[in-house]
């Protein structure tokens, strides 16, 4: 029977070709649009790390002056997890958690050895040994430093796999020098492909909210030794010698730690009040709100995702609304002239059922065109997307995902747009129309 009512679909197709192509094209419109601004939400909106994002945490503290009167929430939302040197290194030797580290960003001048090529800068992150365990960064040579290599100060790096490819070959690096700044670095890990969407630990450090992937990690207590650059920093006295950024009242550093359970979770908020009471009791800290988001709480409180964004896709199905609404409009239209066609078939004996399906069925395929449609218009939005210059720009790209719902959606809208049509030709009394044949 299902055959028999899509052969009944061509020929209806073949016959009102015009009609047709208008319900096509409305159902591409919309559903291209709104695949378009879905994807692009998706991009902006995904789990950098959707295997464990629930077990990382961001702590936040309130290192303000007495005098502030900046609520905690706002200061959150503007600086979440950054802190002073001091408090995120007395955090760190703490060791509540499974795993911490402490990190800042650096634009990185490298030096490469071999004659003919001229330095150039790339994106850094100074951070602790246990960054790459932490956020699940794999590594193709070699391997991360170790705490020890932190406390000792150790002139160690870990570079990206593009990196390593364009200074090195992709050869494997691991023993090899590398000069950053003014100073010599030996490389021991080169990185696999890793790059998490959004660069959630950059989202409040100055950099990056998208795009590639860091060149070049290097310990943090040695970037600090060696007067490395770094980015963003926020100082609340007046005064302040920035080249000690260790001892100066600044943020400028971010502190992530990972926690095995709920429960280590809130122990560890427990540990986070009761550090600010102490440093409260010794007149470095005056505020005693702390908060302790994890991954996907962080971002949504840091406002990853753009309004504009989430705008731009309520619009888009607002337009697919639109699209079916004129669907039902034209599929009514092409129902009123085939009540004829409606009235023999039921005085053969055809059911008010079956009369409703081959009308959802003829939808159906009126919402699969429209999905191919779509998605050439979807494509044509993408590359559109691509060729502008947001930082997400280039990632914007039709995903399997996305693929499958370009016709979920479509077939849905089609149906949805089918149902008035089809009732209404389920309900067309043959006599009527005997009568004017």
């Amino acid at each position: 029977m299902f055959t028999y009512y899509l052969n009944l679909a061509l020929r209806s197709f073949k016959r009102n070709r015009v009609l047709t192509a208008l319900m096509v094209l409305a159902l591409g419109l919309g559903i291209g649009a709104s695949i378009t601004t879905l994807t692009v939400l998706k991009l902006l909106s995904g789990d950098p790390l959707p295997q464990k994002s629930a077990r990382i945490f961001a702590p936040e503290i309130d290192p303000l002056t007495a005098d502030s009167t900046t609520p905690a929430d706002r200061l959150f939302r503007n600086w979440g997890n950054l802190m002073t040197y001091t408090d995120a290194m007395n955090l760190l030797h703490a060791r509540k958690g499974k795993r911490q580290a402490v990190m800042a960003l650096t634009p990185d001048k490298i030096t490469p050895q071999e004659a003919g090529q001229h330095p150039f800068f790339s994106d850094g992150v100074i951070t602790t040994s246990d960054f790459f365990g932490m956020f699940d960064a794999s590594f193709q040579y070699g391997s991360g430093w170790s705490a020890q290599d932190d406390d000792d100060r150790a002139r160690v790096a870990v570079i990206a796999g593009f990196l390593n490819d364009k200074l090195f070959g992709g050869a494997n690096s691991v023993g090899k020098a590398l000069r950053i700044g003014d100073q010599d670095y030996r490389i021991v890990g080169v990185l696999k492909p890793w790059a998490p969407q959004p660069r959630f630990y950059a989202v409040n450090l100055g950099g990056r909210g998208y795009g590639n992937g860091d060149a070049v990690f290097l310990p943090l207590q040695t970037a600090v030794a060696d007067k490395v650059n770094t980015q963003n920093v926020n100082c609340f006295d007046t005064g302040v010698d920035i080249n000690h950024l260790e001892t100066a009242p600044c943020v400028w550093v971010a502190l992530w730690v990972e926690l095995a359970s709920a429960s280590d979770a809130s122990a560890y908020k427990s540990f986070l009040s009761n550090y600010v009471a102490q440093q409260i009791s010794l007149g470095r800290m005056h505020h005693p709100e702390v908060a302790l988001p994890d991954l996907m709480a962080f971002l949504a409180q840091q406002q990853v995702v753009p309004d504009d964004a989430r705008l731009q896709a309520n619009l888009a199905f607002g337009f697919l609304l639109i699209c079916i609404v004129n669907t039902v409009g034209l599929l009514l239209a092409k129902c009123l002239r085939r009540s004829r066609e409606i009235g023999v078939r039921r005085a053969l004996g055809a059911t008010r059922g079956a009369i409703f399906a081959q009308f959802m069925v003829e939808s159906g395929m009126v919402g699969i065109a429209g999905g191919v449609l779509g998605l050439v218009f979807a494509e044509l939005g993408l590359w559109a997307i691509r060729h502008q210059p947001a930082e997400y720009a280039k990632l914007a790209h039709l995903d399997v995902s996305m693929f499958v719902a370009t016709f979920v959606i479509a077939l849905i809208a089609s149906l949805i747009a089918g149902l008035l049509p089809a009732w209404r030709a389920c309900v067309v009394a043959p006599a009527p129309q005997l009568k004017s044949v």
